[in-house]
């Protein structure tokens, strides 16, 4: 009567499928992490296009001195090298000597008399770091600013 009848107790010694329960336990908290990184990496990549694209942009912008459209030259040399970032997201701001311009008229009269002054370029970029539903960074915005000498 105490007897337990032979397969109950081959039932209870089988673990086969104990390691596929486990996985089925981290597998959520795996894939988080892994999309968590893979949306960083994306941030990063956009950041460092984003530099590259300001520092090519103010190299471009320092030698317009002689030019008659430093500014539209400057601003497509930097959506040029930011191919991958959304051109109308990418704000974009220009001066010469602390003095910002808005055209290729004032940036050519400020650079005129500029050589050897400081041309700055300084761009932004909005980022989303926003993973199901959670907002990691609230109004992230990737920024950039170069400085080079007017040629």
């Amino acid at each position: 009567m105490g007897r337990v009848p032979p397969r109950r107790l081959d039932l209870a010694a089988d673990c086969a499928g104990g390691p596929a329960v486990e996985f089925a336990l981290v597998l959520p908290m795996l894939l988080l992490l892994l999309i968590g990184m893979i949306e960083f990496g994306l941030t990063l990549n956009n950041y460092i296009m984003l530099t590259e694209a300001v520092r090519s942009g103010a190299r471009q912008f320092a030698i317009s001195r002689g030019g008659t459209t430093p500014y539209t030259d400057a601003v497509n040399q930097i959506h040029g090298a930011a191919a991958g970032l959304n051109p109308s997201g990418v704000t974009i701001t220009l001066s010469v000597n602390g003095t910002a311009c808005s055209s290729d008229t004032t940036c050519q009269t400020a650079l005129g008399a500029a050589q050897g002054e400081a041309a700055m370029v300084v761009a932004s970029y909005p980022c989303n770091l926003t993973f199901l539903g959670f907002d990691f960074y609230n109004n992230c915005t990737l920024s950039s600013q170069t400085t080079e000498l007017v040629e």
